[in-house]
C-alpha cells in the first residue's frame, strides 16, 4: 500500500535533479552563468536539491516492509544524480572558490555522503525484495 506513493516521491526527487542539473548545464554554456530557472545558486539548491535528497530516503522508510527492485533501483539512481552533481561542484571547485570565498570541498563533502546514503538504502530495499 506504501509502495505506491514511495515510487511516486521516488520519481519526484529524480525529476528535481534532473531539472536541477539542465538548469546547472544551461547556466555553464551562457555567458551570464543564469540557467533558465530564476533563482540564485542558494534558492535553487534549497528548493530542488533539498528534497531530492530527503525524498528517496522517506520512500525507502515508508516501504520498509514491501519488497520492491524497481523503487530500490529509482534511489539508487538518485543517488548517482546527487553524486555526479556534487563531482561536477568539485570539478569546479578552484574557480567556484575564487569567485565566492567559501570552501567548495567542505560543503560538497556532505551532498556526496548522502548520495551515498541513498544508493546503500537502494542496495537494501534491492536486497531485502
Amino acid at each position: 500500500m506504501a509502495l505506491t506513493p514511495a515510487l511516486i516521491i521516488t520519481g519526484i526527487a529524480i525529476a528535481l535533479l534532473v531539472v536541477y542539473g539542465m538548469d546547472v548545464v544551461v547556466g555553464y554554456s551562457t555567458d551570464s552563468g543564469d540557467g533558465f530557472i530564476p533563482f540564485d545558486h542558494k534558492t535553487r539548491g534549497m528548493g530542488l536539491g533539498l528534497p531530492a535528497l530527503i525524498l528517496p530516503i522517506i520512500a525507502f522508510f515508508i516501504s520498509k516492509k514491501e519488497p520492491s527492485k524497481g523503487l530500490g533501483i529509482m534511489i539508487i539512481i538518485a543517488g548517482i544524480l546527487i553524486i555526479i552533481g556534487g563531482a561536477v561542484v568539485i570539478g569546479n571547485a578552484e574557480a567556484m572558490e575564487e569567485a565566492s570565498g567559501r570552501s567548495i570541498l567542505a560543503e560538497t563533502v556532505p551532498l556526496i555522503i548522502a548520495g551515498l546514503v541513498q544508493i546503500g538504502l537502494g542496495i537494501l530495499k534491492i536486497k531485502k525484495s
